[in-house]
């Protein structure tokens, strides 16, 4: 450390305003001004810490901050201290396995973190961050085969890429991203980076447990900024997420970020916009939404594959933030209701998700023309099922009937027996390989299986 840093360490300030999480801490003079983002540590009155990050600077050298943890019992006048240093959080192997809030704070009350003094710090800029990305990062497309057909089939998973998870509760999101996490963990020995963001605080201690139970949670780092805490807090615990994602990226190691949930990370900026008296935009987010969304998407690259949960408020996939959100994803799953209330898992929904990565010079032309076909069935098939609902099968004429057959013995083949829900389902959960999930489905679309009933297609591994 420089003697600049030491000296600027010591610089005090005092507490002159709080409102809420929004703390104004007034310097001596312009010189000793903390830059932006830069940590400001102060204590309430019954000896609790808390942690401001520079957010504005104000004239008559005062220091506009957001707290980072409850600003209750924090006296005006109080001594805030300038860290002279961004927000820096520990990282290294030590933390698998371990819950952590957005100052890398262990929260899961097994004792203290000893990563041997490696840290680093969540603020960077997005334009150096290319030079970190490890031995990984070769610049040409490379597909990173999950195991789970439908996913492989029709979104395919492009290293560094961003993939967008919608769907309401009881959809088989949970289950879904265990099974990629596991999947990821055992067959590529990767490594995981679970962030929740604005989650309640029972889905996270669910998870949590559900990870110990497959046996995936020395394999996976979890980064909670939760509901209950300040938006300085939950705005800030994705950049702790991806954080840890490159530090596991520079070890060469197939990473898979999950953020969950990327929307209440745009509601704790919109939060804090307005708590700094921000205009907001016409739309009531904040003006700097694209932006803000932007950084945190620009910062994941390189070997890092991100998987994003998505609220859409009101199902208004027009809404601003989802548009922002959506502009930066490769491939967007939406889960079905319908779907998985009919058992088929998992419930993706595939004429109303969409991937770019499904393209020849990606996949090939062999899994592009399968895709289509599939996906050309699937729409035959939703106009053809609301006909059958009305007169039945029998009064379709032979090629629709066909057809619908055979859309039905896809759907099935494309449910999966699932690794992390065996104890559920009572069926071995399976890898399947892309070039065997393109050899089953080619025999389906080519009628090679027309002699087999639906049901023998249903929660199986691939075709023999």
């Amino acid at each position: 450390m420089t003697e600049a840093t030491e000296q600027k360490e010591l610089i005090k300030g005092k507490v002159v305003a709080v409102q809420g999480p929004v703390v104004d801490v007034k310097f001596n003079s312009i010189g000793e001004m903390p830059d932006m983002h830069e940590t400001i540590n102060t204590v309430t009155f019954d000896k609790r810490d808390v942690m401001l990050l520079v957010a504005e600077h104000l004239e008559g050298n005062i220091a506009r901050c957001v707290s980072l943890a409850s600003t209750l019992n924090l006296q005006r006048n109080a001594t805030a201290t300038a860290s002279g240093e961004t927000l820096t959080i520990p990282v290294g192997d030590e933390l698998f396995g371990r819950i952590v809030n957005v100052m890398g704070q262990p929260i899961d009350g097994r004792g203290p973190l000893d990563t041997g003094g490696k840290t680093a710090r969540i603020h960077k800029d997005t334009s150096k961050v290319e030079m970190d990305m490890g031995g990984l990062s070769t610049g040409k497309t490379e597909i990173v085969e999950t195991g789970i057909k439908i996913v492989d089939l029709l979104f395919p998973v492009v290293r560094g890429s961003k993939t967008g998870i919608i769907g309401g509760a009881g959809c088989g999101k949970t289950v879904l991203i265990m099974e990629l996490i596991h999947n990821i963990v055992e067959e590529h020995e990767g490594a995981c980076v679970f962030t929740g963001v604005g989650e309640r605080i029972r889905e996270g201690n669910e998870l949590y447990y559900e990870f110990e139970k497959a046996g995936i949670l020395d394999k996976i780092m979890m980064a909670f900024g939760q509901m209950d805490e300040p938006p300085g807090a939950r705005f800030n615990v994705i950049l702790t997420g991806i954080t840890l994602a490159e530090y596991l990226q520079a070890t060469d190691r197939e990473v898979l970020l999950f953020i969950d949930n990327v929307f209440r990370f745009v509601q704790a900026g919109a939060e804090i916009s307005t708590l700094l008296g921000r205009t907001p935009s016409e739309t009531g987010y904040q003006p700097t939404l694209s932006s803000e969304v932007g950084d945190v998407h620009e910062r994941i690259k390189g070997s890092v594959s991100a998987f994003e949960a998505v609220y859409v408020p009101a199902d208004d996939t027009t809404d601003p933030a989802v548009v922002a959100i959506f502009s930066y994803l490769d491939a967007v799953m939406v889960l079905s209701r319908e779907r998985t209330q009919l058992g088929l898992y998992p419930g993706i929904d595939c004429l109303s998700s969409s991937c770019s990565n499904l393209n020849t010079g990606v996949v090939g032309q062999r899994h592009f023309d399968i895709s289509q076909e599939v996906l050309r069935i699937f729409t035959k098939y939703d106009e053809l099922r609301r006909i059958v609902a009305v007169i039945g099968v029998d009064e379709l004429s032979k090629a629709d009937r066909t057809l619908y057959e055979r859309s039905r013995k896809l759907q099935n083949f494309l449910t999966q027996p699932m690794f992390v829900a065996e104890a559920f389902t009572g069926r071995k959960g399976q890898f399947v390989k892309v070039g065997e999930t393109l050899d089953s489905v080619e025999m389906i679309i080519d009628g090679r299986t027309d002699d087999k009933a639906e049901e023998e297609f249903y929660m199986v591994g691939k075709l023999s």
